[in-house]
């Protein structure tokens, strides 16, 4: 019998998520459904902030309708859990790129077990605290590996 080893909750960057809905056949789209389905996505306030304000660019306007961008964003709301992220973290400076700290930060408060990302200033991190840094294609790896 195969234990699932993936982890409960998983912080899912924005980029993740915007080439999910952008290419349903990537590994960033297998890994958000997989994660829709058997893991639980976190946000913080301000994560959720950046995913919205980015899907709605006008960039993606040929790609995405308003529609899709509604359902995308509602769904994504409804499947997360949602944490505060504690002062004693907020202030910590992990990245190279200060604007994706706070990616690991609700991570750190979640205690989830990865952050899947595509950008190259996490993924450099590696882990951070017990919080595994992994692109899309590794962690789907990861996954089947179980």
């Amino acid at each position: 019998m195969k234990v699932d080893t993936a982890p409960r909750r998983v912080v899912i960057d924005t980029n993740v998520w915007i080439s999910a809905a952008l290419s349903r056949h990537g590994a960033p789209a297998r890994f958000v459904r997989q994660a829709l389905e058997r893991q639980v996505p976190i946000f913080s306030t301000a994560t959720f902030a950046e995913f919205q304000q980015r899907l709605w660019r006008p960039k993606f306007d040929p790609y995405l309708s308003i529609e899709l961008r509604n359902r995308i964003l509602h769904d994504a709301n409804a499947a997360a859990e949602w944490f505060e992220i504690p002062l004693e973290i907020a202030n910590l400076q992990l990245c190279r790129d200060a604007d994706d700290d706070k990616f690991i930060h609700v991570a750190l408060a979640a205690q989830a077990g990865w952050l899947v990302t595509g950008d190259a200033d996490l993924l450099v991190l590696g882990a951070v605290s017990g919080v595994r840094i992994l692109p899309p294609a590794e962690a789907l790896q990861q996954i089947a590996s179980n």
